[in-house]
């Protein structure tokens, strides 16, 4: 309990009034704010997602060495890299905080460029000439996300031809296989991921190389409909928010209730992902019963006016 709160307190969470190894009402909230701050579902309880983000939290550029490891490298550190190669041109993918296959390639390109030993790992020289040069203006826009807008430009403005997967957590199987079954009508080839853990099925959206994920996710106590998409690291997916719009704006016609929104998040089947992605939460459960014909029509008029036009 200590470590949990020496580590909120190194960012910027204080657990007053709470005494050192108590959790009580002051470390809750400080573990709600951690949560709100790096988009991770807010309970106030610090179970395996809150304590990962938590110590990912305390890694900066230099503490450690950086490259292709398995398991992956995770980290602020990691994303910091990401953001500078990205800014200087060279594509991480997406800025997600996750040392991974395109990171360090973009690492090496680097050293390529500017003369050092090319062996994709971040040591003090890597770091002092990355530190070194520096990008011609103040904010730049990264290489990862002009990547993103231009293949969403470029791919088809139709959903024939195009692999698509449709995932749950749980209690919505029957939800999925309609879905599935109007979008193969549509000439969509469908991929379902039927698991309740998201990184598995992040895995194996990635594996099957589909051009869009989007989650359904039923909360018991929702009365509302809303969604949320990948946005981490001062980066977010573009094609993931205007997806995320168009899925809980149709959803929540389709169910008669009131549309909640939609949120940037870094819940794992976000952030893991390497396609646009949403999760879209429903609920109260009856009424997603009672119009689970209309709420797959949603579903897919949502990702056939997202093909049309993937951005805003």
């Amino acid at each position: 309990m200590a470590d949990l709160q020496q580590r909120l307190d190194e960012v910027g969470l204080p657990c007053p009034p709470d005494p050192e190894g108590l959790f009580g009402a002051g470390t809750a909230a400080a573990v709600e704010a951690f949560q709100h701050r790096r988009g991770l579902r807010v309970d106030g309880i610090c179970g395996g997602q809150t304590w990962g983000a938590l110590v990912e939290a305390g890694f900066r550029l230099g503490d450690r060495f950086l490259y292709l490891h398995a398991p992956m490298f995770r980290g602020d550190d990691v994303a910091d890299l990401q953001q500078r190669l990205s800014a200087l041109g060279f594509d991480t993918g997406r800025v997600d905080g996750i040392f991974g296959g395109l990171t360090s390639s973009a690492l090496a390109d680097f050293q390529r460029n500017v003369s050092l030993p090319v062996d994709g790992i971040l040591g003090a020289s890597t770091l002092r000439e990355l530190k070194r040069v520096m990008p011609r203006h103040a904010d730049p826009e990264l290489v990862s996300t002009v990547r993103d807008r231009e293949q969403l430009r470029r791919a088809p403005r139709t959903l024939l031809g195009r692999r698509l997967a449709i995932g749950e957590e749980g209690g919505l199987d029957v939800l999925v296989t309609a879905v599935r079954r109007h979008l193969t009508a549509s000439g969509a080839e469908v991929v379902p991921l039927l698991h309740p853990d998201g990184s598995l099925q992040a895995a194996a959206a990635n594996a099957a190389e589909v051009e869009a994920y989007v989650g359904l996710r039923l909360d018991p106590d929702r009365t509302r409909c809303s969604a949320s998409y990948y946005a981490g690291y001062r980066y977010e997916s573009a094609g993931g928010r205007r997806l995320a719009e168009l899925v809980q704006a149709l959803a929540a016609v389709a169910l008669g209730i009131a549309p909640d929104g939609v949120q940037g998040m870094s819940l794992p089947v976000l952030r893991e992902t390497r396609m646009p992605a949403v999760i879209c939460e429903l609920g109260p459960p009856a009424m997603v019963v009672a119009h689970a014909g209309e709420l797959a029509d949603a579903i897919v008029e949502a990702l056939t006016l997202w093909a049309v036009t993937p951005l805003e």
